[in-house]
């Protein structure tokens, strides 16, 4: 799967989600603080990593910062994006299958290494559920874009 990966400082998990992303078999696109020269700021990173998502760039984004909410209230300004600050496994779970996430926000302050690999864990092994009252629930939230 393509990744994008953006972190808007090297703090925490930031370089622990590549090799973990990469170890999984995955290929990364590095934004921000990951990235040589380019600029970390979370607003600039975390949309640039969300748009390559938007644009079939990346099939997936994982966006990071110090609490994690910058970093999914930037992503999920691109339209087509839906970011989900996950500080868990049941969240990660619920909002792929409920909420059918492309994006994952991570903060880098609550995440432990340990709880990482529960996040992409469940992230990964989770599919978006047929269930018709969520996807007309993921249908509306498209419709909002419009």
């Amino acid at each position: 799967m393509r990744i994008s990966v953006a972190s808007d400082s090297l703090d925490g998990v930031a370089s622990q989600v590549i090799t973990e992303l990469e170890r999984r078999g995955h290929t990364v696109t590095l934004y921000g603080a990951l990235a040589e020269n380019d600029p970390p700021d979370w607003a600039w990173c975390c949309s640039a990593a969300a748009r390559d998502v938007a644009e079939g760039k990346a099939d997936q984004a994982v966006v990071c910062c110090w609490t994690g909410t910058g970093a999914s209230i930037a992503a999920n300004k691109v339209p087509g994006v839906r970011a989900a600050l996950c500080v868990d496994a049941q969240t990660a779970e619920g909002a792929r299958k409920w909420n059918d996430a492309n994006v994952l926000a991570l903060s880098l302050r609550l995440t432990s290494p340990q709880l990482l690999v529960e996040i992409l864990d469940a992230w990964f092994a989770t599919a978006p559920s047929s269930d018709p009252t969520d996807q007309r629930n993921i249908a509306h939230i498209a419709e909002l874009e419009r």
